[in-house]
């Protein structure tokens, strides 16, 4: 374990899913299993091993649910002139071990015994698998999957879905759209798809950046609030999430705002110099916040300001609704006002 929270864990298995999409089954060691217990649809960040002792991170969403699968799973999908998808598929083996953070992001439902209606495109099944596995473990809640891809074989999961459908008739339905015999899928048809289904109590979509952004118009087509809508957004990391953060500059109090946070239910309150990220000021006081790309680009590190006001140095994830209501990055915030206040619970 490192001052950054990173863990080393153990490939138990590798599954051959596709011709390009590979499960890693990974093990966490017993005196680090308290920091991996993780909600339907998050994800892990990998550290790829470069040149050199260099290295870059990569964010793969996990496929397990919890409850349901002993072990973590992260499904990968090559793509080309991926670094990181490339050379998992090519060079990871059981046995190996693999530097990772905790579980992290907010691609998760509030609640697992209501309607949901899944969007997702190729490689983007995999956070959906998991809400979709943790949802049939409960005894209510059912879930409508509207599942993207190429053609019939570079569907994930195939067989398991089907299994899923089997063992739970009426609590999932998996609509399945083959660019190879129904063509690329327009907004107007997949409107078609969610028109049925626009009043379920969620929407989540995951896949690639297009067919996102048309499922998001189909939604709005189709009647679903805006509001109920989850996208998960990833973008590639340029910086290394695995680093030390830096030292905080010492400062009076005089010359630095005061910050209450409010994490797993306790209160911190330290003095917060006005250039230094929210994120890096509890690293480096030994608190334990989530993060993973450090860098603006995940959600990982999201938390409610609560009081007083702070600016984000970058935001690529957070949509104009969750700024409304106070969210904001933990790795990008510094504080405006003197004093802040805010919530990662």
């Amino acid at each position: 374990m490192t001052g950054t929270g990173a863990c080393a864990v153990t490939v138990v298995e590798v599954v051959e899913e596709t011709a390009d999409a590979r499960s890693l089954v990974l093990a966490a060691p017993d005196e680090a299993r308290d920091r991996f217990g993780y909600r339907p649809g998050q994800f892990l960040t990998l550290r790829i091993p470069g040149d050199g002792g260099s290295g870059t991170a990569r964010c793969y969403s996990l496929s397990s649910a919890p409850g349901v699968d002993e072990h973590l799973k992260v499904t990968v999908k090559r793509v080309a002139g991926g670094a990181g998808s490339n050379w998992i598929c090519d060079n990871v083996r059981p046995g190996d071990t693999l530097e990772v953070l905790p579980p992290a992001g907010l691609f998760t439902p509030d609640r697992l015994d209501g309607r949901l209606l899944l969007f997702a495109g190729g490689s983007g099944i995999t956070p959906v698998m998991s809400i979709i596995k943790a949802l049939l473990a409960r005894p209510e809640g059912s879930a409508v999957l509207c599942y993207a891809n190429r053609d019939e074989s570079s569907v994930i999961f195939a067989a398991e879905l089907r299994g899923l459908v089997e063992r739970h008739p009426g609590r999932l339905q998996v609509i399945h759209w083959l660019e190879s015999v129904q063509g690329l899928p327009t907004v107007g048809a997949l409107a078609s798809l969610a028109a049925p289904h626009a009043d379920a109590d969620a929407a989540f979509v995951c896949g690639p950046e297009p067919f996102m952004n048309a499922v998001a118009e189909a939604l709005r087509t189709a009647g679903t609030a805006r509001d109920k809508v989850v996208v998960e957004r990833f973008h590639s990391l340029t910086g290394d999430p695995f680093a030390e953060p830096e030292p905080v500059p010492a400062v009076s109090g005089d010359a630095a705002a005061r910050v209450t946070v409010t994490l797993d239910g306790e209160r911190h309150s330290l003095a917060w110099p006005s250039e230094t990220p929210l994120l890096d000021l509890l690293l480096a006081n030994g608190i334990r916040a989530p993060f993973s790309c450090r860098e603006g680009a995940c959600s990982a590190c999201a938390c409610q300001v609560v009081a007083g006001e702070v600016k984000m140095l970058r935001n690529d994830v957070l949509e104009e609704e969750d700024l409304a209501e106070g969210w904001v990055l933990g790795c990008q915030s510094v504080p405006v006002t003197d004093d802040v206040e805010v919530t990662y619970d």
